[in-house]
């Protein structure tokens, strides 16, 4: 079973409603139907009711509904990157030690300029 068909499951459980829950995700109601029946399958028993578009969790479903939310948890910390070391020390530039140029100026190492 994927994590989008998680995801999906938590919103619908959430949402109560079939309809509801396919706007939020941005997904068909076919989609969600198709992605429930699939995570139904992968867990071997029935974890929600059905009444037209209205949703209710079973026992058994509101159970997994915890375990599905932890999942989802767990992937999302190990999506997040892990922060740059932003510690150190000031590295000293190894420039010339010249002054940048100023257009219209004569330039900064040169006693004159010439034509």
């Amino acid at each position: 079973m994927e994590i989008t068909q998680l995801r999906q499951f938590v919103a619908v459980a959430s949402e109560g409603h079939l309809g509801r829950a396919a706007t939020a995700l941005g997904v068909s109601r076919a989609t969600l139907r198709s992605s429930l029946d699939a995570v139904e399958a992968a867990v071997g028993t029935s974890l929600v009711t059905r009444t037209a578009d209205v949703v209710e969790l079973t026992a058994d479903g509101e159970r997994f509904l915890v375990t599905a939310r932890d999942e989802i948890a767990a992937d999302d910390a190990a999506k997040t990157p892990a922060k740059p070391n932003t510690g150190g020390k000031a590295k000293a530039s190894k420039g010339k030690g010249r002054a940048p140029k100023v257009k219209g100026q004569p330039l900064p190492y040169k006693k004159r300029q010439s034509r």
